[in-house]
């Protein structure tokens, strides 16, 4: 299966730019850039505090974050996997180069071997990380 780590230079700019254009839909659509809640503010601990007193509070602040990063996580994934299960397949067809009607005329197998390239190669994940940063910019609008 074709992706964007093994296609040419003309595919990965014709391909890409069709990604860029779903991903701005898929994002507003989600809106998971705005499911992740505000991380934990940290309350510095007056000059007088011991050292106990200060390990406990970090403690206590590391656990808050985790807290709110996990349920953060799991609102992304029930937008992307539950509620939003047809267009998240379908942006990842557009990464295998496979139009998004012929979804189902591959595996999951297919698709996740494909997607495992993808993530080892540096390169495309700098590549998905700017299209984030675009959608945030509104750049990527159409």
């Amino acid at each position: 299966m074709k992706n964007l780590a093994n296609c040419t230079p003309k595919e990965f700019l014709l391909q890409t730019n069709k990604i860029r254009k779903a991903v701005s839909k898929w994002l507003e659509l989600t809106d998971i850039l705005n499911l992740r809640e505000e991380t934990p503010r940290f309350v510095p601990l007056s000059g007088d505090a011991s050292p106990a007193d200060i390990e406990r509070h970090m403690d206590e602040y590391k656990k808050r974050v985790a807290e709110s990063s996990k349920r953060s996580l799991n609102n992304i994934l029930d937008a992307i996997m539950d509620k939003h299960p047809d267009e998240t397949i379908e942006l990842l067809a557009l990464v295998c180069f496979v139009d998004p009607k012929d979804v189902n005329k591959f595996t999951i197998e297919e698709y996740l071997k494909t997607i495992n390239e993808l993530v080892g190669n540096e390169t495309v994940i700098d590549f998905f990380t700017s299209l984030v940063r675009l959608a945030k910019s509104g750049i990527s609008k159409q």
